[in-house]
């Protein structure tokens, strides 16, 4: 008799294991399903509401940006800080820009800001009186083409680094903050020119 018990014994002990077993393993498999659930939706929130993927289709950032490349847009970057000179932005194009109906969005350099007095001289851009230093710009690069002008309070002065071959702020005059769809922060694609914008 006292044979046939322990014999008994670990049968029950093991069936109670394997019962728990399966309720852990159930529970574990349901968290990492709910986990990696939240983590999709919290990466498509990121994608819509955060950070936006845009081509470049055009050569007028050439250098920093070439035809072909993919670029990663902050669309909350100026709720916590203000436009900078330099930045790399992408916006609305503005009502006044008839050179191609079908762009709806631009990418280019902001280079004069709300009160700045802007100008080109002898190929040179100036700005408040002062020789911009545009060190993203090829050497020799030449800019010509804006005439002294003081920019409006809420708009900026925006430029391709592609001086010559660049619909920007010399056709189509000064933009409104509002038309930002937000701050070029990353260079992603091809993965050979990956690169992080300050």
């Amino acid at each position: 008799m006292g044979s046939l018990r322990e014999q008994e014994a670990p049968v029950g002990s093991d069936s109670v294991s394997s019962r728990r077993l399966s309720r852990n393993s159930k529970r574990n498999i349901r968290d990492v399903v709910i986990i990696l659930v939240v983590a999709v939706l919290f990466g498509f929130a990121i994608r819509i509401f955060v950070f936006q993927s845009f081509f470049i289709p055009t050569g007028s950032m050439i250098p920093t940006l070439k035809v072909g490349n993919r670029v990663l847009v902050n669309e909350l970057a100026y709720d916590f800080h203000p436009v900078h000179r330099g930045d790399i932005i992408v916006f609305k194009t503005p009502p006044n820009d008839s050179f191609n109906p079908a762009i709806k969005d631009l990418v280019k350099r902001v280079v004069g800001l709300p009160g700045d007095t802007i100008t080109s001289i002898n190929g040179r851009l100036y700005v408040n009186g002062s020789p911009l230093s545009e060190p993203y710009l090829p050497s020799g690069t030449v800019t010509s083409g804006v005439s002294s002008q003081k920019i409006p309070p809420g708009e900026l002065w925006v430029m391709g680094d592609n001086r010559g071959d660049s619909e920007d702020s010399r056709y189509f005059g000064p933009i409104s903050e509002k038309l930002i769809v937000g701050r070029v922060f990353l260079r992603y694609w091809p993965l050979s020119s990956f690169k992080v914008f300050g």
